[in-house]
């Protein structure tokens, strides 16, 4: 049974890092929340209190995390405490909720107004980032009734769709430099080369997801862009039901059907038609994703295969990613990543509370 699975992902997860705050873990918080909310099982809130308290220190602060980095991949685990001091009313989610805020507050921006996406790379917008911020940033603000904060994240992610659009393609490069200074970057555009589906992906989630949370009039300027985009990623699915790994490829030696992303896409899918951004009904492609990228091992447990281990741009462990089609297609593959696992679960719990509202409707 797949959540049997997710409750042994969750009880034997072993932080990322070393138990340094970072987004990986946040994503499998991402992935109980869901859980928690689609079943209203205690197992699952359990899971995730129990894995962020052991991530804050006695002072309720972050363990291992360095706000001056500026590296916004950091803040996506404070969805979770967010989503905790909801839940439990402990003040201490707040204590360190706001300390990730506070690198908000002064996190170096593009002259357009966009996040850099770390300090050690600076004025570029990487789609990533739209996902690691903006949701934090929301939902905190909303917690907090910062309604200007809410419109500042509204108005960073419609700018950053803007530079990142490809007008030829309908897609997004993964990354954009403002200064034109990478290597990696075109000295027209400033974009990135290639089509990486997980980035794709990383925005595809934070639109829904920030669609599902705000008010549709405050959404509105990024509605058209999230119908298009959406219709264009449905477009380039393969015939077995997932997407390849530079997404409009097909053609390129080593491109492969690619797991985390098409869960990305098939739960942004999914949530998009259920909160009314698209008219069609995507339900069964959650029963898809599940036969095409879970597989028993000789063990007899259960995983997920082929996703792309980890992806970027610049300078990584003594090589340059170039940012080419063929770069992104010599990264290592593996299994049970968080990249993967944590929208995997999040599609699978959205298609838990479709199944439970058509019961009752």
């Amino acid at each position: 049974m797949l959540s049997d699975y997710f409750d042994a992902y969750a009880r034997d997860h072993k932080y990322y890092k070393g138990g340094s705050w970072c987004y990986e873990d946040g994503l499998v918080y991402r992935g109980l929340e869901a859980m928690h909310q689609a079943t209203g099982e205690d197992r699952w809130l359990d899971h995730l209190k129990r894995l962020v308290d052991g991530q804050l220190t006695d002072a309720s602060l972050p363990v291992g995390y360095d706000p001056s980095e500026y590296n916004i991949d950091h803040i996506l685990s404070g969805r979770a405490l967010v989503y905790l001091h909801a839940q439990t009313g402990d003040p201490k989610y707040m204590v360190a909720a706001d300390y990730l805020a506070l690198q908000l507050k002064h996190h170096p921006r593009t002259k357009s107004g966009v996040y850099w996406h770390k300090l050690r790379y600076p004025w570029q917008i990487w789609l990533d980032g739209l996902y690691m911020g903006p949701t934090f940033q929301v939902g905190y603000a909303q917690a907090i009734g910062d309604q200007a904060m809410v419109q500042d994240s509204l108005t960073q992610i419609a700018t950053a769709l803007n530079t990142n659009r490809d007008a030829k393609s309908g897609l997004f490069a993964h990354a954009y430099d403002e200064a034109r200074m990478q290597p990696w970057a075109d000295k027209k555009t400033g974009h990135s080369a290639a089509f990486w589906s997980r980035a794709i992906g990383w925005v595809a989630m934070a639109l829904v997801d920030i669609a599902e949370v705000v008010s549709e009039q405050e959404f509105a300027p990024l509605r058209q862009d999230t119908v298009e985009l959406l219709e264009k990623i449905y477009e380039l699915r393969k015939p077995d039901g997932l997407w390849l790994q530079v997404i409009d490829r097909p053609d390129l030696v080593q491109n492969y059907q690619e797991s985390s992303a098409s869960a990305m896409f098939v739960y942004a899918l999914v949530k998009a038609s259920r909160i009314g951004i698209l008219p069609a009904n995507y339900d069964e492609l959650v029963d898809t994703l599940i036969d095409q990228t879970v597989r028993q091992r000789p063990d007899g447990q259960l995983e997920m295969f082929d996703m792309c281990w980890v992806a970027g741009l610049g300078p990584f462990e003594g090589r340059y990613r170039d940012g080419s089609a063929e770069y992104y297609v010599s990264e290592k593959i593996c299994s049970d990543d968080p990249k993967g696992v944590s929208p995997l679960i999040t599609a699978y719990a959205l298609s838990l509370e479709i199944k439970k509202e058509r019961a009752v409707g």
